[in-house]
């Protein structure tokens, strides 16, 4: 990794090392800082966030997890927002466990919401080029329809869309919208939504250029390989959209925050406390969301190059054609 980026875990010297002594036949070596000016771009880099002496242990639910897994949090997201760090990665927490009057958030993306202080944002997963952004998250089934609306559904299209173009380099992204009832309500027979407000917002959408289609029904959509022909799928719950891209990501999926005005992702898991501390956690989607932020941050870069410079975009498709161009 140290080829591709400076590694910055926001944490403690004492749980790292709480760890390390754990598995003494893993070799791992860091640098504790405190300072971002000493920053070693030769090796991780542990950021202090807490100093306390606490007693650790691993997979129980404790308030001393959630209370630290805050902190961190915390800390991380003042040095995404200072520029301290460019983009930010992070690791599961267990939403009872750090729920509280402080922290009362359902999950990362409310709270980074609330801290970046936009409008809206969307959770958007993704596993190459299939991505699944959410109207609504982490809300009981009982509340789904009252917020499915159609200005959120319109704002969750102008998010993904522009996000779709700066973040993912797709010049005309095309984006899915799935229906909420079954069979897209039947025409009205099984739920009026897909008529009333999902089919207004896509046709509203369209009014504004951009390319939008739907609402589809879920079970059919996934089942005939649908998601292959846009650019993102916009479903209008959590395990609507989660449950196909999980199943077909093969543990590789990332999920991303779009709308903000920094990179955040984080692995598409749980935290997995039934084997929290026995070396046996699976690395794959936490890899991808590493590497996932680095190809955001890159995409960004050309759009807003080519945004100040739009002849240099025209000069790069002339180099990169074919014959004597």
């Amino acid at each position: 990794m140290l080829e591709f980026f400076i590694p910055v875990v926001f944490a403690s010297n004492k749980v790292i090392n709480f760890y390390r002594k754990s598995f003494p036949e893993i070799n791992f070596n860091f640098t504790s800082v405190k300072d971002f000016s000493k920053i070693n771009p030769k090796q991780i880099n542990i950021y202090n966030c807490w100093e306390e002496e606490i007693v650790i242990n691993p997979g129980e639910l404790n308030d001393i997890g959630g209370k630290y897994a805050v902190k961190s949090l915390r800390a991380a997201t003042q040095a995404l927002k200072d520029g301290n760090i460019h983009a930010l990665v992070t690791a599961p927490i267990h939403k009872k466990n750090v729920h509280s009057n402080e922290f009362p958030y359902t999950g990362h993306t409310p709270f980074f919401k609330d801290f970046f202080e936009q409008k809206d944002v969307v959770m958007l997963l993704a596993a190459g080029d299939f991505r699944v952004g959410l109207v609504t998250e982490h809300i009981a089934v009982k509340d789904i329809a009252k917020y499915i609306t159609k200005e959120n559904i319109l704002s969750k299209i102008n998010i993904l869309n522009a996000s779709l173009r700066r973040d993912f380099n797709i010049d005309k992204p095309k984006i899915a919208v799935l229906a909420l009832n079954p069979h897209a309500g039947d025409e009205g027979l099984i739920g009026t939504e897909e008529i009333e407000i999902v089919r207004p917002a896509v046709v509203e959408a369209k009014h504004h250029n951009m390319i939008v289609m739907g609402p589809y029904s879920a079970d059919a959509f996934f089942a005939r390989g649908y998601q292959t022909r846009f650019d993102a799928v916009l479903a209008m719950y959590h395990d609507q959209g989660l449950i196909p891209l999980k199943s077909l990501s093969m543990g590789e999926g990332i999920n991303y925050t779009a709308g903000l005005p920094v990179v955040r992702t984080s692995p598409d898991h749980g935290t997995a406390l039934d084997i929290a501390g026995k070396n046996k956690a699976d690395t794959s989607s936490f890899m991808a969301a590493i590497f996932g932020a680095l190809d955001i941050l890159k995409s960004q870069k050309f759009y807003d190059d080519n945004r100040k410079n739009p002849l240099k975009r025209f000069s790069s498709s002339l180099v990169s054609g074919n014959g004597d161009e």
